[in-house]
């Protein structure tokens, strides 16, 4: 066919008047474009092609039919996608809007940009009151700083940032926030702030309640120790002061109890009980002294390695005489080979003498106390105290170390003032030690403390410490003089008469100051 045989009207110029319609709607738009396209791309096929035969049309009808339903079957896809992506949208913005924390999009100026419903909630407000607003608005003028020291690391670094400041509610309050920012970027590029805040105004009134808290305890603290100390030096004066007449006393009592001619019966019963009550009152004395120094620090300890072995021979020879007068069978576990435990000499000795005295004192008539040692943990040794006393209950035994407590033993015979056991734990702890009880009622009870075994010391060290001292006394030596310095004239005249008794000794008496 020739193409001046071509109909007027050809794709062609079809397209040509097409294209100078008016647009109805954006899909008549969309129809028009693709009707147009498709005339051009059938104005560039061969003449054989733009009239095809009716095989040709049949099988161009036939793709179209499925390249239709292959369409419709993507359309109803593309529905259900729009579908789950409209509820996924519609959850996220419940979670985003009813979040337990506020949400805010601000810009790099300063400005909301978006908020959630709890932000707005948060200060009294709606949204619409945030957005467009400066997020300085809300916050107390006093903490501005704050925020822009925050917001300045964070774009300086790129890192979330977390601060803490007041806010404003819309009735004027201060409210505290945790505020949490990050940086993100918009399509086109502008960076936006996202922050995250969270109510923690009861925790900073939680906080300020224990501060004041704190501070009235600090103050009660100090308060309690100025009073302690002021009790510790009032105790440690009047010991002083009441030892001195307690001592005339102890001491004029045994010169008339030794005095020729010897007190009458009666007179040494009147006497017995002057020294019974003197030297229990002088025991008191020494305990309150003791736990003055302890409590107040002022008690000094010479730590360093002590013989076992020794120290249980010497409490021994002291504690006997009170067993055999009470009746109660006391034994002392030998030792194989030597034993050492860093400790005070002195202190130590206090405490087993202190332990093993109270379980004489508490024990059943015929009753026996079992002084022995085991090795609880390496490098310690725990020294035991047994007895086959009453025993105590388990309410009572969280009260045995404490002050002046007896356990409700103040109305019986044995006297006792509740002091010693705090002392000998006070001193235990000390001397890096631990104590503890352990009492079965109608068995008995078991005091134990633990101390840190020691190197021995050096041959010729341990003799010098601990061997006796010997002295050569001279049958004929001629009178030595005894110099007597005392600012307390009764105790001059109490210590005139035994001097006066030995031949061998010329008092001489320090005059008193003046």
């Amino acid at each position: 066919m020739d193409c001046k045989d071509r109909d007027p009207a050809t794709p062609v110029d079809r397209h040509a008047s097409a294209m100078h319609q008016p647009t109805l709607n954006p899909t008549s738009e969309m129809r028009r474009r693709a009707e147009d396209l498709a005339l051009a791309k059938l104005a560039k096929l061969p003449l054989s092609l733009q009239a095809p035969s009716l095989e040709d049309t049949r099988q161009l009808m036939h793709e179209l039919a499925v390249h239709q339903a292959e369409l419709e079957m993507q359309n109803d896809e593309l529905g259900r996608v729009q579908q789950a992506l409209e509820a996924s949208r519609a959850r996220y913005f419940d979670l985003y809007d009813l979040a337990p924390v506020g949400y805010l999009t601000v810009s790099a100026e300063g400005l909301i940009l978006e908020a959630n419903l709890t932000a707005a909630t948060l200060f009294g407000v709606s949204r619409s009151a945030l957005v467009k607003r400066p997020i300085s608005r809300f916050i107390v003028k006093t903490q501005q700083d704050v925020f822009y020291q925050c917001r300045r690391q964070l774009m300086a670094t790129g890192e979330a940032q977390t601060c803490e400041l007041q806010m404003l509610h819309s009735e004027g309050s201060a409210l505290w926030v945790g505020l949490t920012a990050t940086v993100s970027h918009e399509t086109e590029g502008a960076p936006v702030l996202r922050v995250v805040l969270s109510d923690i105004s009861s925790r900073k009134l939680l906080d300020q309640s224990l501060q004041e808290s704190k501070l009235k305890l600090e103050s009660a603290l100090f308060l309690a120790d100025k009073a302690n100390l002021a009790k510790s030096e009032f105790l440690s004066n009047m010991s002083h002061e009441l030892r001195s007449p307690l001592n005339a006393i102890l001491g004029f009592t045994q010169l008339l109890e030794s005095g020729t001619p010897a007190p009458t019966p009666s007179q040494h019963a009147s006497l017995q009980q002057i020294l019974s009550g003197g030297w229990y009152l002088l025991t008191l004395i020494n305990e309150i002294l003791d736990l003055v120094q302890v409590e107040s620090g002022k008690l000094s300890l010479s730590m360093e390695p002590v013989s076992l072995s020794e120290k249980f021979s010497d409490c021994q020879a002291m504690i006997e005489p009170q067993a055999q007068k009470s009746g109660i069978g006391v034994s002392f576990a030998p030792f194989e080979s030597a034993c050492f435990v860093q400790a005070d000499h002195t202190r130590l000795k206090q405490v087993i003498i202190n332990l093993v005295s109270n379980a004489i004192k508490y024990n059943r008539a015929g009753g026996t106390v079992d002084v022995t040692c085991s090795i609880p943990a390496a490098g310690r040794i725990r020294i035991r105290v047994i007895d086959t006393g009453a025993g105590l209950p388990p309410d009572k035994l969280d009260q045995l170390f404490q002050p002046f407590n007896r356990l409700g033993q103040e109305s019986g015979t044995q006297e006792g003032t509740g002091i010693g056991l705090v002392v000998c734990k006070r001193l235990v702890e000390m001397m890096n030690g631990e104590i503890g009880v352990q009492s079965r009622v109608g068995i008995g009870s078991e005091f134990w403390f633990d101390l840190n075994l020691a190197a021995p010391l050096p041959t010729g060290a341990q003799e010098q410490a601990s061997g006796p001292l010997k002295a050569t006394v001279q049958q004929k030596a001629a009178p030595r003089n005894l110099l007597n310095v005392e600012d307390n004239p009764p105790n001059t005249e109490r210590v005139k008469p035994p001097i006066a008794r030995r031949a061998d000794l010329a008092r001489a008496v320090a005059p008193e100051p003046k």
